[in-house]
């Protein structure tokens, strides 16, 4: 499986609308794809420099679910993000291939 990443510094005068966005729009859309099983929205603790940030989780049913998406979908959707966002919510993106999952 792969935990797919996105850290989002939002600028903190639209964070509330963000949020919004996020929950409502943008991630069912990513959830819709299919190549995912869930998702986690996180707000990351530290020195604010004029915005804040968050990353968005998804944990992709396989490695090959995953890279449909990269293909298939994720171009439309973050072409998507970029055109209501634009420099207001820089994302950057990460791929981490999971070794093991656990619950306590």
């Amino acid at each position: 499986m792969v935990l797919y990443n996105i850290t989002v510094s939002v600028d903190a005068s639209l964070a509330k609308e963000w949020v919004d966005y996020m929950h409502k729009d943008h991630i069912p859309a990513v959830l819709d794809t299919g190549h995912f099983r869930d998702f986690k929205l996180c707000r990351v603790e530290g020195d604010e420099q004029g915005g804040l940030t968050f990353a968005v989780q998804y944990v992709a049913h396989s490695v090959e679910a995953f890279n449909k998406y990269q293909k298939e979908c994720a171009p439309a959707l973050q072409k998507e993000f970029i055109d209501k966002w634009g420099s207001k919510a820089a994302a950057f993106r990460t791929v981490l291939p999971i070794i093991s999952e656990g619950k306590a």
